[in-house]
């Protein structure tokens, strides 16, 4: 790992498991989905890296700003492809594990500063995540290497710790 992921990895911590807001007294906010142990990974097919971006979360991450979304694949022909994947955490019997990851596409053409987004799947993808479900089949194999090696790399045991269904969807 580059010094520079190093020191990534060290600010852009996964948002693990924190307490009830609602304290179990049922009132207001009780029964709302809580994102707090979401966070979103960016990965990076073409610069071959994978990283922690929480501004993903608000669609503000640093590959989203100053473009203009489209909803039609074709009209971003050119555009680079960008992963952002809901990965969520969850507490076991064994410690937190990866429960629920799901990627989403995304395509920026910075040179028309547009970009193909379907925001209708990546907020299935996100509830999806919430459930603990694994969506990945629709990625490419070295963006879902990328993946792997940084969910292994960021933390081992919540890696370990993970359902058989993530480790094999995410191969060698």
């Amino acid at each position: 790992m580059s010094s520079d992921q190093s020191s990534n990895k060290k600010k852009n911590n996964f948002t693990i498991i924190k307490d009830d807001s609602t304290d179990g007294h049922g009132g207001y906010g009780y029964g709302s989905i809580s994102l707090e142990n979401m966070s979103s990974v960016i990965v990076d097919p073409n610069e071959n890296k994978a990283y922690v971006d929480m501004a993903a979360m608000h669609a503000r991450s640093d590959i989203e700003r100053r473009v203009k979304y489209l909803n039609d694949k074709n009209e971003v022909p050119n555009g680079k492809l960008y992963w952002i994947v809901w990965v969520n955490v969850d507490q076991g019997e064994n410690g937190p594990y990866y429960s629920g990851v799901a990627g989403s596409e995304l395509r920026v053409d910075r040179s028309i500063k547009r970009a193909y987004k379907s925001m209708p799947e990546h907020v299935t993808h996100m509830e999806k995540s919430l459930k603990g479900k694994v969506i990945v089949d629709h990625m490419d194999e070295h963006s879902k290497k990328l993946l792997k090696d940084f969910l292994v790399e960021f933390d081992p045991d919540m890696w370990k710790n993970s359902k058989d269904e993530l480790k094999d969807s995410l191969p060698e």
